[in-house]
């Protein structure tokens, strides 16, 4: 049985909403040049995944499943956008970054990045990984 995830606070996971307009109102507050980037990053997410949870935490951008909790975090930072896994230990080829608990993570810092077929794969994988509950 795979290791159950503790979160990035140690603490009880966000509410969840069906609303998609808190992360709408955080991307807008981000840098100009990470935008476009976190918006292609939560298209594909989005796409890939239907049925998604939404909320804002911390000033992370979280998506979750119904049946398998929090799976992708994304955060913002000066120059790039990390996309969190949240079971990404347990993926066939899990992204190298990351060595607590189960979660692995992508640096994303292009546009172009955001639209790699790897970073494809592993988002629907994560819509079959039990994620942060």
């Amino acid at each position: 049985m795979p290791k159950a995830i503790k979160g990035n606070s140690g603490r009880k996971p966000p509410d969840p909403s069906a609303n998609h307009s808190d992360i709408d109102d955080w991307c807008a507050h981000l840098m100009p040049d990470l935008q476009p980037i976190v918006k292609r990053l939560d298209e594909s997410i989005r796409a890939t995944l239907p049925g998604l949870d939404y909320t804002v935490h911390r000033k992370r951008a979280y998506y979750g499943l119904p049946e398998l909790g929090w799976i992708i975090e994304i955060a913002a930072y000066d120059v790039s956008v990390n996309v969190l896994f949240l079971g990404g230990a347990d993926f066939k080829s899990p992204p190298k970054l990351g060595t607590a608990d189960r979660t692995r993570y992508v640096k994303v810092t292009s546009f172009e990045e955001a639209q790699r077929p790897e970073l494809q794969q592993w988002i629907e994988q994560a819509g079959r990984t039990p994620g942060w509950k």
